[in-house]
């Protein structure tokens, strides 16, 4: 009799832990999701002025430094990257319907009937999101300050480009047939 329950326990288990790890068997959803979010962040932010850096007077009266264009500083990677990670949790993986195997914002965690489920996938998500902003940090800042990550090309530059999680054969891009003349064949 206990062995039984062991195995049911073990068996319950071995499913809980694979619906959980099988929610980065799709990293490619993953980094959209990620993309996606980061594609928020540059659409939503509103236009600076150049940062001032000149504090310091010369012995003439006249300010010394830098003026650096907010759109090459520093601050804006910062400010478009930082948090970006906490704001994953509140994606989940969708477990059925249409976008079944996608990451998408949830709703209330209150609202969802497996709350644990739940929980495991954001914070899935939220470690996935350290991971990939970590291995791509450099690149993606460069990117950025060279205003080569535009809005609209976050997902393709990210996923495809940096991180390669995806591949063209698993995504949904439509690509053009490539045309084939007789005098090829």
């Amino acid at each position: 009799m206990a062995s039984i329950v062991v195995f049911v326990a073990v068996l319950l288990l071995a499913i809980l832990h694979s619906s959980v790890v099988h929610s980065f068997s799709d990293k490619c959803a993953a980094c959209q999701a990620v993309a996606d979010e980061l594609e928020i962040a540059l659409s939503n932010e509103r236009p600076r002025n150049h940062l001032d850096m000149r504090h310091r007077l010369n012995s003439k009266g006249h300010r010394e430094g830098k003026l650096i264009d907010y759109k090459v500083s520093e601050l804006r990677v910062v400010e478009l990257l930082d948090g970006l990670c906490s704001r994953m949790k509140d994606y989940i993986l969708e477990m059925d319907g249409p976008n079944k195997g996608k990451w998408s914002k949830s709703i209330p965690l209150d609202a969802i009937q497996d709350r644990r489920q739940a929980d495991a996938h954001s914070k899935q998500m939220s470690t996935y999101c350290g991971r990939l902003l970590e291995d791509t940090e450099e690149e993606l800042e460069e990117r950025i300050k060279n205003g080569s990550l535009k809005p609209g090309e976050v997902e393709r530059v990210l996923c495809w480009d940096l991180a390669r999680e995806c591949n063209l054969s698993e995504s949904n891009i439509q690509t053009e047939p490539v045309p084939v003349y007789d005098d090829e064949l």
